[in-house]
């Protein structure tokens, strides 16, 4: 894509006028120099830039905007995720953005979305902090030194991490504003040291542009066996895209953001964002390998006297981040590109701990659930979000969707239907009891189960009904507890359970009122009461 409206060039002429030349794709030693020189972070016992973000310490959901121009009128689905800005708006508050970034040093980094090259979008990101950049780096695809010469972006990102939004005059909901302006192909960050915002701007971009090219845009991870047979982990932060997906015995296409066309599904993205809060070697080897230098530490404690990262210390949040390039983990898909999907998982964090820790779903199933998209926001991954929250985001990931729902659920179906995945509803969620009462599922015991489905066991294996939410649930899996298998049987108190199980199916059922005038067919498929 080459349909820029702006000129790149007369932005970086805006903003370097006064502050001098720019600090323009420096390497990543470098970056890390300037952001330790500027004081912008600190250097851990394991080699990672350790950067504390403040007050923003998730993403602001309820800060994000959407430029309403000629492009996107008809087409976004516009409300309290997709919030309508004014053209007139947004260019007042980008020209004060603008004159702030003048005043302070800038970091470019020029970089590529998308594997497959009949996607792929160049995107510059300008921003005032080193290590905002050195994030931009390892986390999109790089390009090579000879793309770089002739690179033109196709969007390009102002982040002015310190400047603040005023509500009265910018019509932002507080200081901080994530505005997209689709037509320019433009995105505007202010507000928020959160790096995390960088990343999913540009998913939200291409959630809106690839669909158009008959591309499923997917939040998901992805990884594919020596066989060749490829596997898709559906799932909202802190459900287990990364880590479930981070196998030894496969290779990692990508952990967090993926599209699916005729030739298959690639990686849009060059790197990996996970999750750090309690991380081992022991649980998650290839993520804690892959930490050292040149990856970056979002708001994670430091030993003061050894500089060792404390993974178990959530003072800061919960949603602790680590971001590295792909090529720190030693098994990946090096091009980013892999086949059709033969296996799909559905990963919910159920915070009331009474959904079946996995199920085989039917096509019709996997719709109404896709659509569903239930699980638990987890501490930290919004601001504002302290404790697990129960939540349906409609296709697993709703906050980076632009366009209605049922757009991608359609293009999901047609993917499923052409290449005959089968897809399970995985619950990583608590078992025994309700968050603060019940456990965690073990990690181990996920990965039992993920392992049965890949090797087709699950297919086949014998099921009971869960009358309840409507599934058919394995009796057996080698190596999992057939009680864990049995939601119910894992509660001291099983009215308590019947009690939350009863809620929980009315929540399905309510949720979904909203999509029945488009699927009537699927109701009868979801949780019954």
């Amino acid at each position: 894509m080459t349909t820029t409206i702006r000129r790149p060039e007369q932005i970086l002429d805006a903003i370097t006028t006064k502050a001098g030349p720019a600090h323009t794709n420096l390497a990543v030693p470098r970056l890390i120099e300037q952001a330790l020189t500027r004081g912008e972070g600190e250097l851990a016992a394991n080699g990672s830039l350790v950067a504390a973000t403040g007050k923003r310490t998730g993403r602001s959901a309820k800060d994000k905007f959407v430029v309403r121009n000629a492009v996107t009128e008809s087409s976004v689905d516009w409300g309290t995720i997709n919030q309508p800005v004014s053209p007139e708006r947004y260019a007042a508050l980008r020209q004060r953005v603008l004159n702030h970034l003048q005043s302070q040093d800038v970091f470019i980094q020029d970089a590529l979305v998308a594997a497959d090259p009949g996607a792929t979008m160049a995107v510059r990101v300008m921003t005032e902090y080193a290590w905002h950049a050195l994030f931009a780096r390892q986390l999109f695809r790089r390009p090579a030194a000879e793309q770089l010469a002739h690179l033109v972006p196709d969007f390009t990102v102002l982040s002015a991490p310190t400047f603040q939004a005023d509500p009265q005059r910018d019509g932002t909901k507080s200081e901080t504003a994530v505005m997209l302006n689709l037509e320019q192909r433009e995105i505007l960050i202010c507000g928020t040291r959160y790096a995390g915002e960088i990343k999913k701007s540009i998913f939200t971009a291409l959630n809106f542009f690839l669909p158009a090219q008959g591309i499923v845009t997917m939040h998901c991870s992805a990884n594919v066996g020596a066989d060749g047979a490829v596997a898709l982990f559906f799932g909202l932060s802190g459900t287990g895209k990364t880590s479930l997906s981070s196998d030894p015995e496969r290779r990692l296409v990508g952990d967090d953001e993926h599209g699916w066309g005729d030739n298959g599904v690639f990686n849009f993205e060059g790197g990996c964002y996970a999750k750090c809060i309690h991380l081992s070697r022991k649980n998650e080897p290839q993520i804690y390998d892959a930490i050292r230098f040149g990856a970056v530490l979002e708001n994670v404690i430091l030993d003061p006297v050894t500089r060792k990262p404390d993974y178990d210390d959530g003072s800061l949040t919960e949603n602790t981040r680590a971001a590295y390039p792909l090529d720190f983990v030693d098994n990946i898909v090096p091009s980013g590109m892999a086949g059709h999907p033969k296996t799909i998982f559905f990963l919910t964090a159920d915070a009331f701990g009474v959904l079946p820790p996995v199920a085989r779903l039917t096509p019709e199933q996997a719709m109404y659930h896709f659509l569903s998209g239930y699980t638990a926001k987890l501490a930290g991954t919004e601001v504002g979000v302290t404790d697990p929250q129960a939540t349906f985001e409609a296709c697993f990931g709703s906050p980076f969707l632009p366009l209605p729902a049922t757009t991608y659920a359609a293009m999901l179906r047609d993917r499923l239907q052409d290449h005959q995945a089968q897809v399970y509803l995985l619950n990583t969620g608590w078992s025994g009891g309700p968050f603060g009462t019940g456990a965690r599922i073990n990690i181990g015991y996920t990965r039992l189960m993920v392992k049965a489905a890949l090797d087709g066991t699950l297919r086949t294996v014998p099921t009971y009904h869960d009358q309840r939410f409507n599934l058919d649930v394995p009796t057996h899996i080698d190596g999992v507890p057939d009680q864990l298998l049995h939601p119910r049987d894992t509660w001291s108190d099983q009215a308590m359970y019947d009690r939350l199980a009863y809620t929980l199916a009315g929540r399905f059922q309510a949720n979904f009122k909203r999509f029945e005038a488009a699927v009537p067919e699927l109701v009868a498929v979801g949780p019954q009461g």
